[in-house]
Formats: structure tokens, sequence, C-alpha cells
């Protein structure tokens, strides 16, 4: 019997009768973590372990938004801080090679860390090229504003996570950099001229385009549709996502509960999978809005089932790796530079 096309979260530190009846029933195909499901390294193993029981596949892939800086859902005093994106920039400035390797070693320190709790997939990384004047939400989150070394740091951290046995999820296709707003809370509009778009924004994804996996931006680009966020823009997701930037893995939306998105839940959902999305992610563990989702989510088939699959597939043991040695090498890198990683 196949998935749902949707991730789920869950509420809480472990499942709940309701929740695991839930997941029995609706068949999401993964599952997304948060710092609310989080307290110890034995805790965040054991709910692992339920998801996966609940919906009866050993290797049902379990997400988190793993980046360091202040998008870290796992942190002191039981896993390591790490750097925020922008630092590699800054070193990637100063000692290309030196930037590149810092930004691979927080990666692979970062699938070990996640590995260990059995957490298969790290929204990560990054490709999006903030402006000045735009909202502070991806801010030093970003690696740059140019878009080939915003490129080439993705994929080192992309290597990094892939030789720990992690997959990459690519964000926030095709850019999220010029919104003036956190999606979180309203809906944002650019109206950048289409080719000033394809040089920068997008081309930042194109080096990309052969990741697994990726997730959409809740942003309105009015060059290309002035309607719909490209999160439910079938216009941006078969020619931008799919024709520019030639991207041909799973493509899941951004958290459905965001306010950037307008209608009911259900509509949103519907909105979603019909503009062309593989799959639906819902983050905030309320099961209200859970069943709206699974109420309107198709069964994984065809081409988004074909591209699940291909992308679960292309996930690779971990190789030998030294931590301690690893974690020396990073603070290295990056107290050469004169930073703290902050």
């Amino acid at each position: 019997m196949n998935s749902r096309a949707f991730i789920t979260g869950v509420s809480g530190l472990e499942l709940s009768a309701a929740e695991r009846e839930f997941i029995r029933l609706e068949r999401p195909w993964g599952f997304i973590l948060f710092k609310r499901n989080i307290e110890t390294a034995a805790q965040v193993t054991q709910l692992v372990e339920e998801l996966r029981s609940a919906v009866g596949e050993a290797d049902a892939p379990v997400l988190i938004d793993q980046e360091g800086g202040r998008v870290q859902r796992l942190g002191p005093p039981h896993w390591p801080f790490y750097p925020p994106g922008a630092v590699f920039g800054v070193l990637y400035d100063i000692d290309r090679v030196a930037g590149l390797s810092a930004a691979r070693l927080s990666a692979r320190l970062i699938a070990a860390d996640l590995l260990d709790l059995g957490i298969t997939v790290d929204c990560l990384p990054l490709a999006d090229l903030p402006v000045p004047g735009a909202d502070a939400v991806i801010g030093n989150r970003a690696y740059g504003t140019e878009p080939g070394k915003v490129a080439a740091i993705a994929r080192a951290v992309t290597e990094g996570l892939e030789q720990g046995g992690v997959l990459p999820v690519l964000k926030h296709i095709p850019g999220h950099g010029r919104a003036t707003a956190d999606t979180h809370f309203r809906l944002p509009e650019v109206d950048t001229p289409a080719v000033e778009l394809e040089r920068t924004d997008f081309a930042a994804f194109q080096p990309l385009a052969d990741l697994p996996m990726a997730m959409t931006a809740h942003v309105v680009f009015s060059a290309l549709d002035p309607a719909h966020p490209a999160t439910t823009s079938a216009t941006i997701i078969e020619q931008v996502i799919r024709g520019v930037i030639g991207f041909q893995g799973l493509l899941m939306s951004d958290d459905v509960s965001m306010n950037a998105l307008a209608g009911t839940i259900a509509e949103r959902t519907r909105a979603i999978v019909a503009a062309g999305c593989d799959m639906v992610l819902h983050c905030n563990g309320n099961l209200d809005e859970m069943r709206a989702v699974a109420g309107e989510t198709p069964e994984l088939s065809g081409k988004a089932l074909e591209r699940a699959r291909r992308a679960l597939a292309s996930r690779k043991a971990p190789q030998p790796f030294d931590r301690l040695a690893a974690r020396a090498e990073l603070d290295a890198l990056i107290n050469r530079a004169g930073m703290t990683g902050a």
C-alpha cells in the first residue's frame, strides 16, 4: 500500500494514541521534527522509532531543519552549536577552499548528529540570495549574494550531508531571498523582472538541479504569476522550477500552515497538489489540521512516486569519519578567519 503524499509533524515528545492511529490510517510519506519534539538523544531516538513503527515503514524519512545558527532544532546542551551559513560565505571570500571545506565539515558533523538519532533528511542547503531591504527571515542563513558562490557552498553542504548518510532538501526554490515579509506571517510579493530573476535567484539553483529533493518558496513573483505564490503556481512549478532551473527531483511545499498561504488548510492543500508539488508539508502538529491535509492529499503515484523512490534510493551509506578531528578542523577554519561562528 502506497503512502499519501504528505509529510507531517507531531505535537510533542512522544506520540499520543490519537496521533499513532492517525499515522496508521493515513500513512504519511514522512515526518518532520521541531524543538517541541526534542528533549534528549534517547527521547528523540525513541520518537523516531515510534513514528516509523506507527506508519509501518522501517525506512520512512524523518526530516529536520538543522542548518546551524538560529535555525537549529538540535542544540546545546545535548548537541553542538553550528555556524550560520553566512560564516561560510565570509570565509569563502577570504579563501575559497577554506570556505568550502568549512561548509562541508559542518554539514558532515550535522549529519553524524542526525544519523545517531535515526533522522535521515536535513532541510538544507539554502540557495536563497538575500537583497538589501529584504525581510531578515533569510538573513545570515544565506551563503552570500552571488549565484556562483552560493551554489558552490550549497554543493559543499550537500556533499557533507551525503557523506554522512543524510539526504539534503534544497530550499527555498525558486528563491526566497528577495521576500520583503516573513512567510510565517504574511505573503511577500517580488516584482523583479523575469530576466533579472533568471540572472540571479534562479541561477543559484540551476547548478543544484540534480539534488534529490527541494522545498518551495511561499513567494509571489509578479512577473511570472501575479496571482499565486510559487508553492501554488502551476506556471512557476512547470516553467521555472522544472523548466528554467531544471529541477527533476521530489518537490515538497514549504509548510502549508504558514500564514503566507490563503484559505483553509484543506483549500491550501488542494492548491499545492493541483499546482504540481509532489508532497505537502505540514509542520505544527495540530491534529485537526493534519486530518484536513490527509483528507485532501492523494496517494503517491505516477511521477511523484517515482521521484520519491528515487530520492530515497539516492541516500548513501555514511563514510568513515573522525568526529573530534572534524570539529577541531572546522573550529580552526572559522577562527582563522577571525569569526566565532555566531
